[in-house]
């Protein structure tokens, strides 16, 4: 076994699927820190999203902090600013999307129970101390959450995004599989 070098990767993504953008984005709400929203940017680019969308006091990538840590993620992944979280689901909303908070909450949705229905699908990331507002949730059509076990009741934001992100792809790319074979991947192009 060998580490692959930057080329070879680049080259075995172009032969296979990844360069396309599965149904999904992200709106990041008050997020504060610039290296949590770089690290998103890469995340999301490694995930395969479609697009970012920043609310709020969500810094954008003219910032040095955010490019330091986004390493080029955001000159791939397009991203729009919204003045508030309620503007970009609004902004989602009209783009065909289904919106899901990364939040606790009372009536948690279990990924199981996703179908091809649910996507194209933008997941509401909130601020590091607060999480999402209340009023995204709100406006929000379910909530997602992530299983933990120990004593503390959250994880930091880039690192619960990277989390919910892989496994919203990997729930949709199963889906696909599933699904008759007329209608397998269907949303990466269309939707």
């Amino acid at each position: 076994m060998r580490k692959l070098k930057p080329d070879e990767i680049l080259a075995q993504r172009r032969e296979g699927d990844s360069q396309l953008a599965h149904p999904l984005a992200t709106i990041l709400e008050d997020v504060r820190s610039l290296y949590n929203v770089g690290s998103i940017f890469r995340t999301a680019d490694a995930a395969g999203l479609r697009e970012v969308l920043l609310a709020g006091i969500t810094g954008t990538p003219e910032n040095r902090g955010l490019r330091k840590t986004a390493l080029g993620a955001e000159l791939t992944m397009p991203w729009r600013h919204f003045a508030s979280a309620a503007s970009a689901i609004e902004a989602a909303e009209a783009d065909g999307y289904r919106v899901a908070v990364l939040e606790i909450t009372d009536r948690p949705r279990a990924l199981e129970t996703l179908t091809l229905d649910d996507f194209p699908l933008c997941l509401v990331v909130g601020n590091e101390v607060k999480g999402v507002s209340q009023q995204a949730v709100a406006l929000a059509d379910f909530a997602i959450e992530i299983p933990q076990f120990g004593h503390k009741h959250s994880i930091n934001a880039a690192v619960a995004f990277g989390i919910a992100a892989f496994d919203l792809v990997r729930c949709y790319r199963r889906l696909c599989a599933e699904a008759p074979p007329s209608t397998r991947f269907r949303d990466i192009h269309e939707v």
